[in-house]
């Protein structure tokens, strides 16, 4: 670490501790300047108080990832906080901590929502879905008519039958799901939390089994990026695919379906515009988790 960079990480860890009330963590007694002393914030992070002095001082060296964090604990620092932190101490970002996700935010879903009649989803990094517009339940799937465990997208796309004959060509469209989910559990460290996930696809699905075992690698960055479907309604899609992060939430991103041709954005409107699909109310995504029924009309 540069003289620079030392004397920055320094000035920043001094900055956030000098903010904090020692009250608040049962410190106590005279004080004459704000905030937590040094040797407090060292016992917080269990880690040698002249260790933490030289930080501060701009003369300990590079820290370990393990004493950031203990760090970024101690000094109760936000994400954006903890995010820069690592980019002073390490020159890089933090490795991504996954959150289990229930939905998203009101302002999150207004986008999605404005992005009719382009289908897009939010997923997390498990692959689950957690929201969606109103075209993405006419083109894709009604995420409302599953539960929250239902919504995986590789679950269903190798045990549904139904969204496998909707596939232009499901081997290629599973193969790449197969590498693209590789790909996001191991960026986020969560070989474990889809452990269960792996190993129940692994048994149920030999065409899962075998894609798996072929340790392939995939990015949405990979191919044409064109998904074609065999819709009920619509007849045959050509949809462009993208793939973009959600700012503050780097375990969840949002895929948007783009109509290539302007004839088929109109046919996705015109089924928007009616008051049933199949029979049934067009879902609002607000209303995830309400329903229990079977996973039929799913298009992945």
């Amino acid at each position: 670490m540069s003289g620079n960079a030392a004397q920055t990480l320094g000035e920043f860890l001094r900055s956030r501790r000098t903010r904090l009330d020692p009250a608040s963590f049962g410190f106590s007694g005279r004080r004459r300047t704000p905030g937590l002393r040094r040797e407090e914030v060292a016992q917080r992070a269990n880690i040698s108080s002249a260790w933490y002095t030289w930080l501060e001082q701009g003369r300990g060296g590079a820290p370990s990832a393990e004493v950031l964090e203990r760090i970024c604990t101690a000094l109760m620092l936000t994400d954006a906080e903890r995010d820069h932190l690592f980019l002073l101490g390490l020159g890089r970002p933090p490795e991504v901590r996954y959150r289990a996700v229930d939905g998203v935010s009101p302002r999150l879903q207004r986008v999605l929502d404005s992005l009719n009649p382009s289908a897009a989803i939010i997923k997390t990094a498990t692959w689950n879905v957690v929201a969606w517009n109103r075209a993405a339940a006419v083109v894709l799937t009604d995420y409302s008519l599953l539960r929250p465990d239902e919504r995986n997208i590789l679950r269903f796309l190798f045990l549904n039958p139904e969204v496998r004959s909707r596939q232009h060509d499901w081997e290629s469209v599973a193969r790449f799901v197969v590498g693209s989910f590789r790909a996001d559990v191991a960026r986020a460290g969560l070989a474990t939390e889809v452990a269960d996930l792996v190993d129940e696809l692994r048994r149920l699905s030999p065409e899962f089994d075998r894609m798996w075992g072929e340790n392939q690698v995939l990015s949405h960055g990979t191919g044409e990026n064109l998904k074609r479907l065999l819709h009920p309604q619509l007849g045959s899609l050509e949809l462009e695919y993208s793939l973009f992060a959600v700012d503050g939430r780097p375990d969840l991103s949002m895929l948007v379906y783009t109509p290539v041709q302007a004839e088929t954005a109109e046919r996705i409107r015109a089924l928007l515009r009616e008051p049933a699909v199949d029979g049934a109310e067009v879902s609002d995504p607000r209303s995830a988790g309400t329903f229990e029924c079977d996973s039929n009309g799913m298009s992945v």
